[in-house]
């Protein structure tokens, strides 16, 4: 597993199955982007990424540079990432949502030779915020944006794709000629720009996998995603467990209640992944027939929503799956109701009962959760270079579960522990 990226799993599902749908646009795209919407199908997704990357190789760039993704979560976003995988580079995810001085600190701590963007995102102008960082960090050497009127100095991605040059015959999913492997990808822990932590594609498809051990979606369904791909929660949810399953991936980048609704009614099985703030907007709702699961998205700290709730107040679904971040070293899944619902793991780890090798968790002697495996397989780094760690090691994290009557009802960090101590000892009484 640790030699599988996302774009071979791309390439795969292309050869085998080149008709089905990878990747869907929202019907309002063209309002906020000034781009059609587009539903893309693996062999065409796998057919753009190939000539992105084509383009990207082009640069004078030494392999495995950082190549910043500064764009919502959209069907480019997800282009652009296989792309710079493609051609040996690093993707660095850049929250759209970072301001100039934020982005700057982003990219000179990381190193990032190259940022892609979009030059148009409902009344912001992405492209022109990033020719701003250009002009303070001299280290910024390409900048390239998709949609229309890309500044002046910027690289139109949209002419790349176009280009005959970089249109090579192949058939469809086949790998680029001369692809050097990529080396993982770049994220900030809680948005912090001083944070910055380094994982390899193959854990990213580990951590996925585990996932969707609980999720369970299935090829020629869909996971419509209401989080960003900004993270290993908003990847590991949407865009990897997409391509791992064989699965289409929707993505709403500017939530508007009129087309998430239209999205939700879109007739096929779907899997919506949320963040977990929004279950009390949609529970007591008549959901549609298609919707297969509704996935609730959190991040640690964070308190759980109370299970005593009337039937009328519960999310009227076949399953509800509680997914847990823990910073960018980890995420849980569980679905519900189940012996592997996430409340009972987390009061409980040995109740995981996945593959080690995979994802193993434990609590140390103060109730600390940590992790083993591949699928949390990370390491900070530190002027730019990943720190060395070993490849067999439990990996800390600062929270501890609050447990009552054998159900975990909070993480919560290292200074709220003397809390979550008292509550735990109350809870277990």
């Amino acid at each position: 597993m640790a030699r599988i990226g996302l774009g071979a799993l791309l390439r795969m599902t292309a050869r085998r199955h080149p008709d089905r749908i990878a990747l869907i646009d929202p019907a309002d795209k063209p309002l906020w982007s000034g781009r059609p919407a587009i539903t893309w199908t693996y062999a065409a997704a796998a057919e753009i990424v190939d000539r992105l990357a084509r383009g990207l190789r082009g640069w004078r760039l030494p392999p495995g540079s950082r190549i910043g993704l500064c764009l919502p979560g959209s069907a480019e976003s997800a282009l652009a990432l296989l792309a710079v995988e493609a051609a040996g580079h690093t993707p660095c995810l850049l929250p759209v949502a970072w301001d100039e001085d934020t982005l700057v600190a982003a990219v000179q701590g990381v190193g990032v030779s190259a940022i892609l963007t979009q030059s148009r995102l409902g009344m912001a102008a992405p492209a022109e915020r990033i020719c701003a960082v250009a002009a303070r960090y001299f280290g910024l050497r390409y900048v390239a944006a998709f949609g229309p009127d890309v500044p002046d100095g910027v690289i139109n991605l949209d002419g790349m794709v176009l280009d005959e040059r970089a249109a090579a015959s192949n058939e469809p999913g086949a790998a680029p000629a001369h692809a050097p492997a990529g080396t993982g990808i770049v994220s900030f822990v809680a948005g912090d720009p001083g944070r910055p932590v380094h994982r390899g594609f193959g854990s990213l498809v580990a951590a996925a996998t585990a996932h969707l051990v609980a999720t369970r979606v299935e090829p020629d369904e869909r996971i419509l995603s209401l989080i960003g791909p900004h993270d290993l929660r908003g990847l590991a949810t949407g865009l990897a467990a997409a391509l791992v399953s064989g699965a289409s991936l929707e993505t709403l980048p500017l939530f508007d209640g009129a087309a998430f609704a239209t999205a939700l009614a879109r007739e096929m099985p779907t899997h919506l992944v949320a963040p977990g703030f929004l279950e009390a907007n949609l529970a007591g709702r008549t959901l549609p027939s298609t919707l297969r699961s509704v996935g609730l998205a959190h991040r640690a700290p964070v308190r759980f929503p109370n299970r005593s709730r009337r039937p009328d107040q519960a999310l009227r679904v076949e399953a509800v799956i509680e997914t847990v971040a823990f910073d960018e070293t980890a995420i849980l899944s569980g679905r519900r109701g189940t012996a592997r619902d996430l409340a009972l793991v987390l009061a409980a780890p040995e109740r995981l009962a996945l593959p080690e090798s995979l994802i193993a968790i434990r609590r140390d002697g103060e109730g600390r959760l940590a992790f083993w495996g591949q699928a949390c397989a990370c390491a900070p780094l530190h002027r730019g270079i990943p720190a060395p760690e070993p490849a067999e090691a439990w990996r800390p994290s600062p929270y501890v579960p609050v447990v009552a009557a054998g159900l975990a009802t909070a993480l919560v960090s290292e200074a709220g522990h003397a809390l979550g101590t008292v509550l735990g000892s109350s809870g277990q009484a």
